[in-house]
């Protein structure tokens, strides 16, 4: 009987893998003979072209005359620059509010708990549009010391210029992805036994040195899976970043795609973009729960 199991299980597997490849098969296929029959083919030469718009945020010197690969180029690292701050500053938000819902205030718990409930009903859409239209547009010339400089331009901050859609696109992301950090936190936290907070508490800790100290280490076995998931919807959710005027990759590529009308092409180099990123990310904290579990496993 395990025999036959196992030998029905590789035939089904086998079948999979065929369909797939088939699948991928007949869509190659289809677009091939769609570019024959339009008589454009599949053709990069246009990336070296002078792309002929302005970027009004680059990391990197650029111009009107620069090719449409340095344009995609320079979108790719403001794309990089806004995911990997929004990665930092959303792991640190929801780290703080996740352990805020599970303090023993409960002043601290209920203004977490209204933070969750309230930016998850929202679409992100509409609070990267409110965070543009009205937080950021709406700034006052406000100096504050010498060091930072708020207004409806922007951000100064020792001597960084941030722009008004930069801010609002980060703002957004951390804000939204935060909330669901938070909720993963407190997951975790709850997941540790009490006894757990019971022997800091004996011990004297204070209840934020033990919960940093015994608690989050215990509980990243169950908070790291789900994280990756949230990381991972970061980077695919900054592609909105259009919506707000800031210069993405996707912002580029769309426009890249518009006036060279080579779509296919275009998409396949957003496609790849992003799926490196992804894989990038994934491996990246795959790697670091094997850390986590190793370490975990030789301190018991």
């Amino acid at each position: 009987m395990p025999q036959m199991f196992r030998q029905g299980r590789f035939w089904v597997q086998l079948c999979v893998v065929v369909a797939l490849i088939a699948f991928a098969g007949l869509l190659i296929n289809n677009i091939t003979v769609n570019l024959i029959r339009t008589g454009l083919g599949l053709d990069f030469g246009w990336l070296w072209r002078p792309a002929g718009f302005a970027l009004a945020e680059t990391a990197l010197p650029y111009a009107p005359t620069d090719s449409y690969a340095w344009a995609l180029t320079v979108g790719w690292l403001n794309s990089i620059k806004v995911i990997l701050m929004g990665l930092l500053l959303a792991t640190t938000l929801g780290v703080a509010a996740g352990a805020a819902r599970s303090s023993r205030n409960r002043l601290l718990r209920s203004l977490s708990g209204g933070y969750v409930a309230l930016i998850r009903q929202v679409p992100l859409l509409l609070q990267l549009l409110f965070w543009y239209f009205v937080a950021f547009l709406g700034l006052p010339d406000t100096p504050v010391g010498g060091l930072i400089h708020f207004s409806n331009q922007g951000i100064r901050l020792l001597g960084l210029n941030l722009s008004v859609e930069f801010c609002s696109v980060l703002t957004g992301l951390v804000v939204f992805t935060g909330a669901s950090i938070a909720e993963i936190v407190r997951g975790g936290i709850n997941a540790v036994s009490r006894g757990q907070w019971e022997a800091f508490r004996s011990l004297g800790l204070s209840e934020g040195l033990g919960l940093r100290r015994i608690v989050l280490p215990q509980a990243l076995p169950a908070i790291l899976p789900a994280l990756t998931s949230q990381y991972l919807n970061l980077a695919k959710n900054s592609t909105l970043a259009i919506a707000v005027g800031y210069a993405d990759l996707y912002a580029v590529s769309d426009t890249t795609i518009t006036q060279t009308g080579r779509a296919i092409e275009g998409f396949l180099l957003l496609l790849l973009s992003f799926l490196l990123l992804n894989l990038i990310l994934s491996g990246g904290m795959a790697l670091m729960n094997r850390v986590v579990l190793g370490r975990l496993q030789r301190s018991r």
